[in-house]
């Protein structure tokens, strides 16, 4: 009799212990372990990242990270980690969060325009994936990638397209260029090499033009008849005389940085640059800043006319008057003068 007790005695801590231990692995593996407001928190797990540092970016979000440790190692998810853009959605349990950051790596929406240069794109990128600036401006200047694609340092920002595009996060800057590339050759169809043959220019020549009508114009609806000005300068071998390409060459000499330029002067026309368009005709070795896809389209699609010359219009602030006499656009330059001088605008 007395052994029974003992039995049973036994028997009832055995189920104690089995429901203890049952309650603790339903609430390390099924219990909701969130303690942010959001309806979606995201983490961005490194390449080679240890589990500590996957850690640090979970225990904010978690109510209980230590029964996250004990489910983490239990399904062997610290010595396997993915890097990536992981989300976690409010009232997740423990489970699902591992499922999730161990296997949704998540894409991204990544967006640029109206860089400059490749450094000031290096800088954006970097800010939207994992790669960091430097070894995106160091993949993007290589020389032997650019050698082998038909682009030089001086037309490499063109084979970055503005727009929006879908990566993963732990991107690397080899992978960016890449995916570029393959963007950059899928736009120059046959249709628009052919058009630009036409033009008697190179897909690098096209951007580059492109480039100098957008700093010109961000009008869209404007930008074909700027495109058709430069084009029929270069047609008959006329300077392009573009206001930008000064304004660029100017901005590489340590006397002009971090000035703005609002009004481009006499002396401006006498630097020493291959980008001066005063000086030097054709087209300047390469772009002076990133055109929106909008003037590329316009340089391969140019208005027809026979104006060789444009002045900003006073009245219409961002738009352009056009001449076809150099008298004519002398009258158009001087009111455009007059407007500057009103309104205290002297360099």
């Amino acid at each position: 009799m007395y052994i029974k007790k003992i039995l049973w005695a036994v028997a009832l801590i055995g189920l104690v212990i089995c429901g203890a231990f049952a309650y603790y692995v339903y609430n390390a593996m099924f219990a909701p372990n969130t303690k942010f407001n959001n309806e979606t928190a995201y983490i961005e797990v490194p390449t080679d990242a240890k589990y500590a540092e996957v850690r640090s970016q979970l225990e904010p979000l978690l109510e209980d990270i230590d029964a996250f440790d004990a489910l983490a190692k239990q399904k062997q998810y610290i010595t396997n980690i993915k890097a990536g853009r992981f989300a976690i959605n409010k009232g997740m349990n423990n489970n699902d969060i591992i499922n999730s950051i161990r296997s949704k790596n998540l894409p991204i929406k990544i967006a640029f325009n109206n860089q400059h240069n490749l450094a000031d794109l290096a800088g954006r990128i970097s800010t939207q994936i994992e790669a960091d600036s430097l070894s995106l401006i160091n993949a993007m200047t290589d020389e032997a990638f650019l050698r082998k694609n038909g682009f030089n340092k001086a037309t490499a920002l063109g084979m970055y397209l503005p727009n929006s595009y879908e990566f993963f996060w732990n991107t690397s800057a080899e992978t960016f260029r890449e995916r570029m590339l393959k963007e950059y050759n899928r736009f120059w169809t046959a249709d628009r090499k052919a058009k630009a043959k036409k033009l008697n220019l190179t897909p690098n020549e096209v951007i580059t033009l492109a480039s100098i009508v957008h700093e010109e114009s961000k009008q869209a609806n404007e930008q074909p008849r700027v495109a058709g000005v430069y084009l029929n300068r270069l047609r008959i071998k006329m300077a392009l005389q573009a206001d930008p390409t000064l304004k660029f060459a100017a901005y590489q000499l340590p006397k002009y940085k971090n000035t703005i330029i609002r009004r481009v002067l006499n002396i401006h026309k006498e630097i020493e640059s291959p980008y001066n368009t005063y000086k030097y005709s054709g087209l300047p070795p390469g772009l002076i800043a990133m055109p929106d896809l909008s003037a590329v389209k316009a340089v391969l699609n140019p208005e027809k006319h026979g104006y060789l010359y444009f002045a900003a219009d006073a009245k219409r602030i961002g738009y352009h008057k056009f001449a076809k006499t150099l008298g004519q656009h002398n009258n158009n330059a001087r009111e455009y003068h007059q407007y500057l001088s009103s309104q205290g605008i002297n360099k």
